[in-house]
């Protein structure tokens, strides 16, 4: 035995050992995830450091170029709104509009005509409406379609006076200037003109002198015509950039396209541009569709990595788009936290390898000490082994211990005697083998219900062993794992069979007794015959409809037989007496179930019939014998006794009276319910004639015979 339990620790060290190793590698694992996480989490937000400056970066700037562009739109219509505002021209059109056709009138027309002229001149050449084709030079009597100029437009569509220049109201601009609303003014969008190059229109109504600015009031229009390249476009380099990548552009949806109105550095011209609108990660559809927004990482309608930004226009249809490419902004970042995510992670490799070493290290010395220390409890759990041996091999019960799987660990000299083999030999084998599967799964079964629950339990068998019947109780105790045991159950086995022979005699001649006794009472009162037969009966039926111990239901049962045993002292002319009886004949016949438990009381029965005779008479109200006794105080035995007395006296007939029907008898014990008789009890009652036969088999006289204890 002490090779074996020095070879049980010594695995049990090794396992132990490696549990060690396996914890201090899971310990490394989780520093190691760890680290990296914590590696991870600077890097990233380090990252995310360097994103939000270039978002204010580039936020800054597309502020700034929208500015640009945004005040310049402005300017446009407040140089035509100059125009359309002044008091000589709204009068001169009001005029022109309104002259008669006399020669006076003409020369005056003519001369307002003029001034006009010269008025949109003025304006045109200031701001930049002007004609700046080549062609502009040559003599005015060559046919040529001008590019930039301002026109007045009359409420009729007739041009009322036009700067050199001005583009035919024709076309493009013809349809511009049918589709404003009254009394608002416009802007056509840019397009190429016959030259090749971005022009725009822009259109201010004129309301009439002391007119009301609305619809009604406007009398004609102005209209501006200008190329844009030369004065929008180089609003969009900001002053002072020294990024080689940075780019403002303008763009605009287009159907399914987007359009590149602006140069772009590559020698695209304006408008020469057109990329779908559905593109992958394209840099002017998230412009166009998240105006203010920022991403990181898009691409270019070259394909390159930007980072872009954007802001959305309310007078055009257009959207500034501002871009950096992403190696140039954040290239240099990249690198940086990449060198240092590498640093990091080699300064905690050297860490945990450091680590490793000392505890490899410590480890050692650990097991040096450790096979020290299991070499001595290998000698101490021997010594315990041989007096547990010693100890329990005294007794004359079988003590073995089984593991979760059934395998024997421990067993003593009378297991092994039981089993027919030596104690020894059974140590790891499987009790199924031992005893056979139809035997062992008595054990088995309530070892597994022990594991689950953690409390002990016990079962009482009888087997049949050489031909003769034995009464085995087994007790089932959980043992807790240990480093000799794992976790299992002790099984203890009594052999009971004399002390339940014993009891059993003991019961036969008790229960003969009782029927003698309810004999003896049974033929002083011919009309009481079998009373206490049936009220034992019938409280057996209710204990056990209410699930009571066996104790309990053998205690009613009991006490039911002995009710009636008091009348032994009562005369027979008074138990017999037909017709009424008088108060006091009354109280002597009550006063007889007190007298049977004053008869009884020197008898030591397993329950405590007594005490369920003396309280058979209490009232659930307290107003019964014993006088205040009451409710759950009462026993539950006798408060069954008392239902059932109540119930069998209803239902069978007297010398004083006839009886009474179930259905009579079950209405007058419920209109007790609460005073006399417990609620619970009442519906066991009636739960037993109603639905497990009570009712017919008490009609038909086949109540089945008492069980005695």
């Amino acid at each position: 035995m002490t090779g074996e339990a020095s070879e049980g620790l010594k695995r049990q060290s090794i396992s132990s050992a490696n549990r060690t190793l396996l914890i201090a590698a899971a310990a490394l694992l989780i520093m190691a995830i760890g680290g990296a996480a914590l590696i991870v989490r600077f890097v990233d937000s380090e990252w995310q450091r360097e994103l939000r400056t270039w978002q204010v970066r580039l936020g800054i700037v597309a502020d700034s170029r929208f500015a640009a562009v945004d005040d310049w739109l402005d300017r446009q219509f407040e140089e035509l709104a100059g125009l359309a505002d002044n008091a000589s021209l709204q009068l001169y059109m009001t005029q022109l509009a309104t002259s008669a056709s006399s020669p006076d009138d003409a020369d005056v027309a003519d001369a307002q005509a003029e001034y006009l002229q010269n008025l949109i001149a003025a304006t045109a050449t200031r701001a930049g409406f002007i004609d700046s084709s080549a062609a502009a030079a040559v003599p005015a009597n060559l046919a040529r379609t001008g590019t930039g100029g301002i026109a007045l437009i009359d409420g009729k569509g007739q041009t009322v006076a036009a700067t050199q220049g001005m583009p035919p109201l024709a076309g493009r601009l013809r349809d511009f200037l049918g589709g404003l609303k009254p009394g608002e003014r416009g802007l056509l969008d840019m397009y190429l003109d016959t030259m090749g190059k971005p022009a725009m229109a822009f259109a201010i109504p004129v309301f009439a002198v002391q007119g009301n600015r609305d619809a009604a009031s406007q009398i004609g229009t102005v209209v501006g015509v200008k190329e844009v390249a030369d004065e929008l476009f180089p609003l969009l380099h900001q002053p002072g950039e020294t990024s080689e990548t940075a780019l403002a552009v303008l763009i605009r949806r287009n159907g399914a396209a987007i359009e590149y109105l602006s140069p772009l550095p590559d020698g695209k011209s304006p408008l020469s541009l057109h990329m779908a609108a559905d593109t992958a990660d394209l840099d002017a559809a998230f412009a166009i569709a998240t105006p203010g927004g920022f991403k990181p990482l898009r691409h270019d309608y070259r394909s390159r990595e930007v980072l872009v930004t954007s802001r959305a226009f309310d007078k055009a249809p257009w959207t500034l788009m501002y871009t950096i490419a992403h190696a140039e902004a954040l290239g240099a970042a990249q690198e940086r936290l990449q060198w240092l995510t590498a640093a990091a992670i080699l300064a905690m490799t050297a860490v945990a390898v450091g680590l490793l070493a000392v505890w490899i290290y410590a480890n050692s010395l650990r097991r040096a000490e450790s096979a020290a220390r299991y070499r001595e409890m290998a000698e101490r759990s021997e010594e315990q082994r041989n007096l547990l041996r010693l100890v329990t091999d005294s007794q004359p019960t079988g003590i073995f211990i089984l593991d979760a799987e059934g395998r024997y660990h421990f067993a003593n000299r009378e297991a092994g005697r039981a089993a027919g083999i030596p104690a020894e030999d059974l140590i790891g084998k499987p009790i199924a083998n031992i005893v056979g599967p139809e035997a062992s799964r008595r054990y088995l079964s309530r070892n597994r219900e022990v594991l689950e629950t953690g409390a002990a339990t016990s079962d009482v068998a009888r087997l049949t062993v050489d031909g003769a019947v034995r009464v085995v109780q087994t007790d089932h105790i959980p043992v807790s794992p240990s480093q000799e045991m794992p976790k299992g159950v002790l099984v203890v086995e009594h052999d009971i069979t004399e002390m339940v022979t014993e009891r059993e005699r003991r019961a036969r001649i008790l229960g003969q007794i009782v029927r003698t006794l309810v004999g003896v009472v049974d033929r002083r009162d011919p009309y009481a015959a079998n009373h206490s037969h049936h009220v034992a009966v019938l409280a057996r039926a209710i204990a056990q409809e209410m699930n009571l111990p066996e104790r309990d239901i053998d205690t009613a049962e009991t006490a039911g037989n002995l009710l009636n045993f008091g009348k032994i002292l009562v005369a027979p002319e008074l138990l017999t007496k037909s017709g009424d009886m008088s108060e006091g004949d009354r109280q002597l016949v009550r006063q007889s179930i007190q007298t049977s438990a004053e008869l009884l009381g020197g008898i030591e029965f397993d329950g405590p019939v007594v005490m369920t005779l003396r309280q058979a008479q209490a009232r659930w109200d307290g107003t019964g014998i014993p006088t205040g006794l009451a409710g759950e105080d009462i026993l539950i035995t006798a408060r069954i006794v008392s239902v059932a007395n109540a119930f069998v006296g209803m239902v069978s007939k007297r010398a004083y009276r006839d009886a009474l029907n179930i259905d009579r008898a079950v209405a007058s014990i419920l209109d007790q319910v609460g005073k006399a008789f417990d609620r619970r009890v009442v519906v066991a009652l009636i739960n037993y004639l109603d639905n497990h036969g009570g009712r017919a088999q008490w009609a038909a006289g086949e109540l089945a015979p008492a069980k005695t204890a």
